[in-house]
């Protein structure tokens, strides 16, 4: 779907917008080789529009970005693994790990990637971290008063049917909410929480971002988020707050959930996407992470400006603690169970 104006990328939303835009036809754009297909989980959308025009001078090659959450684009690679439309996935861990464990990303060598660091890239060359991002909740200040402030404070009837987490399994925000619970009160424990929790849950989310303008209307009071995406909302339009529930001792936690991306195998557009991740990774590019509230991954490039002050301001006095995503990628399926279970599906 073509934005009114003239520009230098395309726009599908939703994945059901790829059928348009290119249909693995052949024909139109696609034909003359001068495009590059990317799936992306949902949240960079403005910061892509102006990366994507500037990919678009340089190179003349326009981007079809198709957004959607992290377990659905990468659900849809698997999908269309015997005709291949995409060239580049963009999602969240651990399904951009899934995908390469399932050999639907190729090993790749962007340019500038060897300044990421070995604990955020896969040592096969497969996918490599892009913008680093954390975990993070927000509510409405206006309706919410008191401010939750702790994993216990969620459980007040006051939010029965304002509360609302993406679904773990089909999003990276809310499968890291599983995680982070794990991190918190343990395995049994994070069950035992989501089961009391469940009473004031609205439902299931694929997308993490379509929470966000709820909690500004009122119409939710708290969801979960992450603070790229919610801080990028806040300078928009505002409407929310962010914070970190804290658990029984006052600590407060969260971890990276880095924006990670690779090329898919048998991508139609190869050198195409190769081009573009050599973008994505350029110093040029990664030192504009902060115009997204992001964190750039490369070691040698440093965020600077008022983005990246508010970026750690938010953080101050937040533990970040990391995960091991091929382990939770290796129990992820009896997580989901267990998870399922315990709110009653």
């Amino acid at each position: 779907m073509k934005t009114p104006k003239r520009v230098a990328y395309v726009f599908a939303a939703g994945l059901l917008g790829l059928l348009a835009a290119c249909g693995g036809t052949g024909g139109g754009a696609a034909a003359d080789g001068k495009t590059v297909t990317v799936y992306t989980v949902d949240g960079l959308e403005d910061w892509y529009t102006a990366r994507f025009a500037e990919f678009k001078q340089q190179t003349g090659i326009t981007v079809q970005a198709v957004t959607a959450g992290s377990g659905e684009v990468a659900s849809r690679v698997e999908k269309e693994k015997s005709n291949t439309q995409a060239d580049v996935l963009v999602t969240l861990p651990p399904f951009i790990q899934q995908v390469a464990q399932q050999g639907l990303l190729a090993s790749s060598a962007p340019q500038g990637a060897e300044q990421v660091p070995a604990a955020e890239k896969d040592p096969q060359g497969r996918y490599f971290a892009m913008m680093n991002n954390y975990i993070s909740f927000i509510y409405n200040p206006q309706q919410a008063k008191p401010a939750p402030k702790t994993w216990n404070d969620l459980l007040d009837p006051k939010y029965r049917g304002k509360l609302q987490y993406s679904t773990p399994g089909e999003a990276g925000d809310g499968t890291a909410v599983l995680l982070q619970l794990q991190h918190v009160f343990g395995d049994q424990g994070a069950l035992d929480y989501l089961g009391k929790l469940q009473a004031n849950n609205v439902g299931p989310s694929s997308s993490t971002g379509k929470l966000q303008p709820k909690v500004a209307k009122g119409e939710l009071l708290v969801a979960n988020g992450d603070v790229q995406m919610n801080l990028a909302e806040i300078g928009k339009s505002g409407g929310f707050d962010v914070f970190f529930p804290a658990d029984a001792q006052g600590k407060r936690s969260t971890f990276a959930i880095p924006y990670e991306a690779g090329l898919v195998t048998n991508a139609p557009h190869a050198d195409n996407g190769k081009k573009l991740l050599d973008f994505l990774f350029s110093p040029a590019t990664q030192a504009k992470a902060a115009d997204a509230f992001g964190i750039p991954t490369r070691a040698d490039v440093k965020s600077t400006g008022a983005n990246a002050d508010r970026i750690k301001a938010t953080m101050t006095g937040v533990d970040i603690w990391q995960p091991d995503w091929t382990a939770v990628l290796g129990r992820l399926d009896a997580d989901l169970a267990a998870y399922k279970k315990a709110i009653g599906q």
